[in-house]
C-alpha cells in the first residue's frame, strides 16, 4: 500500500530507455528522506478490442493502479516520444483517472514529468507538454528543472527546462550520458523536495 511518503514514478517504455530514465528519477526522490520511489507502469494497449494485457507483467514493476495515483505524495511520468506526444499506453491509464479529476484528489500535489527520443529533435519538449496537460487539468503543480542544474546548461545530448530527456539514438541503444543520469537525479530530488515541503513524508 502506498504512504503519504511514497513518489509515484509512472512509465511507459518500449524500448528500455525510459525504464532506465525511471530509475534514475528514482534515485533522486531516495536523496530526499523519508521520500520514496515507488515504480509502476502501465501494459500495452492493443487496436484489437478483444486484445486484453496479463493482469501482472512479466518483468519489472507492476502495473499502476488508481489507488497508486490517489495515495501518492507527487508524481513522476516518464514516455517515449510518439510524434511529439505521449505514448498511447499511457494516455489509456490516464483517459482512466475521471473519478479522481472529479474528487479532485490530485489537486495540490507536485508532478513531474521525463521523456526519450531517437533523435536530438524527435519532439521531446512537446511530449514533455503534452504529458503536463492532464496533469495541470488534475490540479497538479508542475516541478520542471531550472538552470540551477549546471547540466541542464552544458548538455549536448537530452535535458529540457521542462523535464528531464533522454536521446536514445535511432537504434535506441544509446546509454544515457552523465548529465542526462544528473539531470534525471535532479528531477527526482526537486519533485521529492516540493513533495516534502507540501506536506508529504
Amino acid at each position: 500500500m502506498a504512504t503519504m511518503n511514497d513518489i509515484l514514478v509512472l512509465y511507459y517504455s518500449r524500448r528500455g530507455a525510459v525504464a532506465q530514465m525511471a530509475q534514475q528519477v528514482a534515485r533522486g526522490i531516495e536523496k530526499i528522506p523519508p521520500m520514496h520511489a515507488r515504480l509502476r507502469t502501465v501494459p500495452e494497449v492493443s487496436p484489437m478490442p478483444e486484445r486484453s494485457a496479463n493482469s501482472v507483467p512479466a518483468s519489472g514493476p507492476p502495473y499502476v493502479t488508481l489507488d497508486d495515483l490517489q495515495q501518492c505524495a507527487g508524481l513522476a511520468l516518464g514516455s517515449p516520444a510518439r510524434f511529439g506526444n505521449m505514448a498511447a499506453p499511457l494516455k489509456h491509464f490516464i483517459d482512466t483517472t475521471t473519478a479522481l479529476w472529479l474528487s479532485g484528489k490530485l489537486v495540490g500535489k507536485p508532478a513531474s514529468v521525463f521523456t526519450s527520443s531517437s533523435s536530438m529533435h524527435g519532439g521531446q519538449e512537446t511530449a514533455l507538454i503534452s504529458m503536463m496537460l492532464p496533469l495541470m487539468h488534475h490540479g497538479m503543480i508542475i516541478v520542471g528543472l531550472p538552470y540551477s542544474e549546471g547540466a541542464l546548461g552544458r548538455t549536448t545530448t537530452g535535458g529540457t527546462p521542462y523535464g528531464a530527456s533522454h536521446v536514445a539514438g535511432m537504434e535506441s541503444n544509446r546509454p544515457l550520458s552523465g548529465d542526462e543520469k544528473e539531470l534525471c537525479q535532479a528531477l527526482g530530488a526537486r519533485l521529492a523536495t516540493v513533495a516534502r515541503a507540501l506536506g508529504g513524508g
